[in-house]
């Protein structure tokens, strides 16, 4: 069981991997360029998957799996066993602690060839904690969890078109119902989602051989503010645009490789620059924005303009390689920009395909030694039932 804060665990909530951790200085008006843009329910935006994490965090166009109700729910659809199922597991923050894990269980069933349902179920484990305040005294235990459901509607508008719509639960338990040093109670947070996506895949020939061309864009996670206490106050859930296209190349009949691109950006409103005592200097509260204010004002907030706007862009590539279906190798690269998080690493991965069944494992190679997302590793098992649509 590990002693923490309540301060540090609702930064370890409201951050990505360690960019509110390592970035304070936002907060005090030290460094009036770096702004990570941080939401609630950050569970939501971690990739669970061990093909796309082995792939630099890239799937939006990659070839249809049962994943893709994480990445575009528009690709099932396009998926050709009838029945598929995955299910992941990530050990979580493994340099830090060592009880914290994310699942992940995904599916589809086609309808028909223009017609398929998904589920997809993220559990977020953080362990057993036990909350401290300032002076060291222990004010009260918890096991804090996350999850979220999700059901999805994917459809071919025609043979190369689809398109998709996703609902989704969420809950958030980290704090267990204590009271602050204000008074303030806390209580878990509860909200719904919803995703859109769009997806096309054309076959081609480049230089005679026969290959794949994919383009996919998805916005996921559009819902209202999710709630911690009973005085109302609301934050943002990771409302993200993704898009992206993968081309895939057939070498021979033994061999194909496909190349991926993703680029994705948090469509939440950009932190304001604020000086020592806390007062906004340039730009607005994000506590003052609806949903819809916060969406589309999240091309235009950025105190420093457009250039701030472009930083928040985060660029991914992916590489993958496949030899008789059977034996797969991936690389990739993910980047962030310093001033916006600066989370940047490198993946490897491999795939193993036996009949019905895959495994797939990705390791995650961090540029600073320092990231506590260095080592991570990811695990899926993979499941393709029925019969396969004839193309």
């Amino acid at each position: 069981m590990k002693k923490i804060t309540l301060f540090t665990l609702l930064i370890i909530f409201t951050s990505f991997a360690y960019q509110g951790m390592a970035q304070q200085s936002t907060l005090s008006g030290q460094d009036a360029s770096s702004r990570p843009v941080s939401t609630a329910v950050p569970f939501l935006g971690i990739t669970p998957d061990a093909r796309a994490a082995g792939m630099g965090d890239v799937g939006v166009a990659t070839n249809p799996t049962a994943n893709a109700t994480f990445w575009n729910p528009a690709k099932l659809v396009f998926n050709e066993s009838r029945i598929g199922a995955s299910l992941s597991f990530t050990p979580w923050l493994s340099k830090l602690v060592n009880d914290m894990s994310i699942s992940y269980l995904s599916g589809y069933y086609k309808l028909d060839d223009k017609q398929a349902f998904g589920m997809g179920i993220r559990y977020f484990n953080l362990g057993d904690i036990t909350f401290t305040d300032e002076s060291g005294q222990i004010t009260g235990n918890h096991v804090p969890r996350e999850f979220a459901v999700s059901l999805t509607y994917s459809r071919k508008l025609s043979e190369n078109l689809g398109v998709a719509v996703s609902g989704r639960y969420i809950h958030s338990n980290v704090t267990g119902g204590i009271t602050l040093s204000n008074q303030q109670v806390t209580k878990a947070g509860n909200t719904a989602a919803a995703d859109i996506a769009v997806f096309y895949s054309k076959p081609i020939y480049i230089a005679g051989r026969e290959a794949k061309w994919n383009f996919g864009a998805n916005i996921s996670n559009i819902g209202p503010k999710i709630s911690y206490s009973t005085n109302n106050l609301r934050d943002f859930i990771p409302t993200t645009l993704r898009f992206g296209t993968a081309l895939t190349v057939e070498i021979d009949e033994f061999q194909k490789i496909t190349w991926a691109a993703d680029v994705s950006k948090l469509m939440v409103p950009t932190p304001p620059q604020v000086d020592a005592n806390g007062t906004i200097i340039n730009g607005t509260d994000p506590r003052d924005k609806t949903l819809l204010s916060g969406i589309f004002g999240s091309f235009s907030d950025a105190p420093d303009g457009f250039s701030e706007e472009l930083k928040e862009f985060i660029w991914s590539t992916g590489i993958e390689y496949w030899y008789r279906d059977s034996f797969a190798a991936r690389a990739g690269y993910f980047s962030e920009s310093l001033d916006k998080g600066g989370r940047r690493y490198f993946s490897v991965g491999a795939g193993v395909q036996y009949s019905q069944f895959g495994l797939d494992v990705a390791y995650l190679l961090a540029t600073d030694q320092a990231n506590p997302l260095a080592e991570t590793l990811r695990f899926s098992l993979s499941f393709n039932l029925g019969s396969k649509d004839k193309k």
